[in-house]
């Protein structure tokens, strides 16, 4: 019998429906997706061989679920996730408040219209989509928020006494009866607050003001905890990590190559910016490892942590001041350049939490030391290595470049050049163009200009040019020339 030609009890009962608790539902979904190789966690990238199978075995094993790390993690992406483990539609008591099984009711109104009407009892339909809850938790949720209350106005309009279980208005949890039930920043959570979840957890009964209901709630409960929450504004309180049965660690991406994946599927990018904006691959591995590089930098709190969220908006960033430099000259398409970078420096220093010494050099400061840094990092992997102590008669491939600073007066490059300008500046420069051949011949020809922005700054990195920054733009210099020409 289809889902809408069933309208009541006695139709449910015919069509030989079987309920299931929430926990079996998922693990049996689950068991279904393992046995077909699909994958249950889509869009999630890098927890293929950690986080996934751990959660999988978690959801086989029934158990409520705690998501232990750090911020921008895809913790919350993967509670949300679980609700395609979900049966499409499941039936309900038809003005059921707590989604009332018909085959089994827990609610008092429940039970009570199926003993008045009895096969007659109307039902509905939930989708799996109404079955995710969220809450945010915060110094100032309340148990009347979470588990429910006496309202003395329905007492008042039913005209019934505080004595009756009726005058209750049930919160959160029972209303997200056989849903998924998610809890984000359960340390933030107080612990008087915590301790009203002990019976739900594991009796499955709730206690409010002086009535202690017999409700054995069927949930799926997840939270989510960072790990600096435990010293900084509160703890999970040892009864309540008892009664949760896993406890899952993340963790960020451990390459380049997953970084890039995530960032690509979750940056906001129009169809008018694809077709306009050229970006070489070495520019998203750029953007990437500046990430990698503020997980290490002494400037910034590493128990804080640096969200995958920094790399999607920067990239944002990056892409717009792209944007803006095409639709100023009047471009259609235009190549994405290393002077873009500039224009994530906002995405950056909004996303990190400086130490003292960060915050005494300054959020922009620490952000142009992770550029520079993230330059220097993958400066080896496309060409020679700039060693730090070198004999002084010795040679190196950089020789002719710097050589061709220390008789220029200094080169300028304007933000704001249109394209053809932009190549045919860097273009004059013949050294530069020859270490290209040299070391990338296999370069795309759009790539190329990138690059050898890129071979500029490394070389400012690794102390054999300087550089400054002018209102328009970047000026290139020889390290010592300038300062000789001022004498």
């Amino acid at each position: 019998m289809e889902k809408d030609q069933i309208k009541t009890l006695g139709d449910l009962k015919s069509s030989g429906f079987i309920s299931s608790s929430i926990k079996d539902e998922l693990r049996n979904n689950l068991i279904a997706k393992i046995s077909k190789k699909e994958k249950p966690f889509e869009g999630i990238h890098g927890y293929d061989h950690t986080v996934i199978p751990e959660l999988e075995r978690a959801i086989l094993s029934r158990h409520n679920i705690n998501l232990l790390g750090l911020r921008g993690q895809a913790k919350t992406r993967l509670a949300r996730l679980m609700v395609s483990l979900l049966d499409e539609w499941i039936p309900v008591v038809e003005g059921s408040e707590v989604n009332d099984d018909p085959l089994n009711p827990i609610s008092r109104y429940s039970i009570d219209t199926i003993n008045k009407l009895g096969d007659d009892t109307p039902i509905s339909w939930m989708h799996r989509e109404e079955r995710f809850f969220e809450k945010l938790a915060t110094p100032d949720v309340t148990v009347a928020d979470l588990i429910g209350d006496v309202d003395p106005i329905k007492a008042a309009n039913l005209k019934l006494s505080y004595a009756d279980d009726r005058v209750i208005h049930f919160g959160m949890i029972p209303r997200a009866n056989r849903s998924i039930f998610v809890i984000n920043e359960l340390p933030d959570l107080q612990a008087r607050i915590q301790v009203a979840l002990f019976n739900i957890l594991q009796e499955g009964d709730i206690q409010i003001r002086g009535f202690k209901l017999r409700l054995p709630l069927d949930m799926q409960f997840i939270f989510t905890a960072n790990p600096e929450d435990y010293t900084n504004r509160g703890s999970i309180v040892t009864p309540l990590k008892d009664r949760i049965g896993s406890q899952i660690l993340t963790h960020y991406p451990e390459s380049i190559e997953i970084a890039k994946s995530i960032t690509a599927q979750e940056a906001k990018m129009d169809t008018r910016q694809k077709e306009m904006i050229h970006v070489p691959e070495l520019a998203r591995d750029l953007l990437e490892q500046i990430s990698f590089e503020a997980r290490d930098s002494e400037f910034i709190d590493h128990k804080s942590g640096v969200s995958a969220r920094m790399s999607i908006t920067a990239f944002e960033n990056l892409l717009s001041s792209a944007e803006r430099r095409a639709i100023l000259n009047g471009e259609e398409h235009t190549l994405l350049r290393f002077s873009d970078f500039l224009g994530v420096i906002p995405s950056i220093t909004g996303k990190v939490e400086l130490v003292y010494e960060g915050e005494q050099e300054g959020a922009a400061y620490v952000a142009m030391e992770l550029l520079g840094s993230a330059v220097k990092t993958l400066f080896a992997e496309y060409f020679p290595k700039i060693e730090k102590l070198q004999k002084p008669d010795a040679t190196t491939p950089y020789d002719d470049l710097i050589e061709w600073f220390f008789e220029s007066s200094g080169f300028e490059l304007p933000d704001e050049l249109n394209d053809s300008d932009y190549k045919e500046k860097l273009d004059s420069i013949k050294p530069l163009n020859n270490l290209i051949e040299k070391y990338q011949p296999k370069l795309d020809e759009n790539d190329k200009y990138f690059m050898k922005e890129f071979l500029l700054w490394a070389l400012v990195e690794h102390k054999k040019l300087s550089k400054a920054r002018f209102s328009k733009g970047v000026q290139f210099r020889d390290l010592y020339g300038s300062y000789i020409s001022d004498l």
